[in-house]
């Protein structure tokens, strides 16, 4: 990891950039993808299926039998596991569901938002090497909490054509019949425009690799909704004297072993914890067996020395992280002054896989910067709010002055004349 030993301010900017790819090929095979998709349903599906994985499934859909067979696979205590985690996402998400707000001007205008599930939502759930069986879990539960009409999940197969089983235990666990076999962007293509045997959806939630972001950056431009443009996984780590290098440097770990594109970041107080953190890095990575992946991540990583608090605070809020832990005395006091983060660790036991797991908190969170505005995934990101209005006669003459004046204004004669009509 590169080490900047207090930097002056004009650099800090530079300091938040994240590893930047040309995408320039993958989006045109995206596109490509997704017009076979939109164009061919189906049989554009088995022509993809044919030339990325080498084999095409008698059926995309994956039945209740497969789902059974596939449970009985796994262990009791990983199926314990994954019903603990389950209730505790439960337990916290079913806190969210936003309340209605009604006004009444006592004058004859009563207005109201009303929170409304969303009809048809699309999960994608990556697989490949590491198949996110906890990432349905952050999808599908807040979905069934909104009370989403129609939940339709899309996750890749292995290389022996089969779902991960322990993806289909969570999915069967959360109450989702309708499977499908299908990964990357054309399983977005297949929700997003429907096929022959997947269903059109109006919002589509996951994470993925770069070409699952492309497609559904592509299909958000075209009218369906996307969670977030969430790109590769990132941690920072803010640490004081107070802070264990040991921890911090498996914290920094489980972050850069999500893949080569993933970027950790510590800040600290002083040169001294830097190198023992570095120290701790070296001899922890050593028996990791995705050590290659982790090396390319922190190629690109960072270790910022700054010795004073609010220096601290300040750079945690410019590089806005995915992850923040706070290793740091007061970490509440600290976590009260950060204004841009997806999800916040306290102290020195609050890993951050604690969050990926089973905390309770929602793992799907914005990255590159995004938390200086966007929110991770709670159960009302699966939901709309709808305004509505009711006037009286005296209502609406008692505000026409004020709406015909300012449609007026505007130039919009016509607004002006639907009050004026009805009085």
């Amino acid at each position: 990891m590169e080490l900047y030993i207090n930097p002056e301010p004009s650099s800090l900017p530079a300091l938040t950039q994240r590893k930047l790819a040309d995408d320039l090929e993958i989006e045109g095979r995206v596109a490509e993808i997704l017009r076979t998709v939109k164009e061919e349903g189906d049989e554009g599906l088995r022509k993809i299926a044919a030339g990325i994985d080498g084999f095409v499934p008698e059926s995309f859909r994956v039945g209740e039998k497969e789902v059974d067979e596939a449970c009985e696979k796994l262990t009791e205590s990983l199926k314990e596991s994954i019903r603990e985690a389950y209730g505790r996402i439960h337990e916290f998400h079913s806190r969210q569901v936003p309340a209605e707000v009604r006004w009444d001007d006592g004058a004859g205008t009563v207005c109201r938002r009303r929170w409304v599930p969303i009809r048809n939502v699309g999960l994608y759930v990556p697989g490949g090497s590491a198949p996110l069986f906890s990432t349905l879990l952050m999808l599908a539960i807040p979905a069934k909490i909104a009370g989403c009409g129609r939940i339709v999940l899309c996750t890749p197969a292995g290389r022996d054509g089969k779902v991960a089983p322990a993806v289909l235990f969570a999915a069967k666990l959360c109450g989702l019949t309708e499977i499908f076999a299908i990964g990357g962007s054309q399983a977005i293509a297949a929700m997003a425009y429907g096929t022959q045997s997947v269903p059109k959806v109006d919002k589509i939630f996951g994470p993925g690799n770069r070409y699952v972001l492309k497609a559904k950056q592509a299909v958000s431009r075209e009218g369906t909704a996307i969670d977030m443009p969430a790109g590769p996984s990132e941690v920072m780590v803010l640490a004081d004297g107070s802070a264990v290098p040991e921890f911090v440097a498996a914290d920094l770990l489980s972050q850069a072993e999500h893949g080569p594109d993933s970027q950790v970041m510590l800040v600290c107080s002083d040169v001294s914890f830097a190198e023992k953190v570095s120290a701790c890095i070296e001899s922890q990575k050593a028996v990791n067996p995705r050590v290659d992946i982790i090396d390319k991540a922190l190629s690109h990583s960072r270790i910022i020395v700054l010795p004073e608090r609010k220096d601290k605070i300040a750079f945690a809020n410019l590089y806005a992280s995915e992850h923040l832990i706070i290793s740091m005395e007061d970490a509440e006091g600290v976590a009260d002054e950060i204004t841009a983060a997806g999800s916040i660790f306290l102290g020195n036991y609050t890993p951050e896989s604690a969050g990926d797991y089973a905390s309770g908190t929602n793992h799907t969170l914005p990255t590159s910067g995004l938390a200086t505005a966007w929110s991770g995934l709670g159960t009302d990101s699966f939901m709309h709010a709808v305004t509505i209005q009711g006037i009286s006669r005296e209502g609406l003459a008692s505000l026409s002055g004020t709406i015909m004046e300012m449609a007026e204004a505007e130039g919009l004669d016509a607004h002006a004349n639907a009050v004026r009509i009805r009085l």
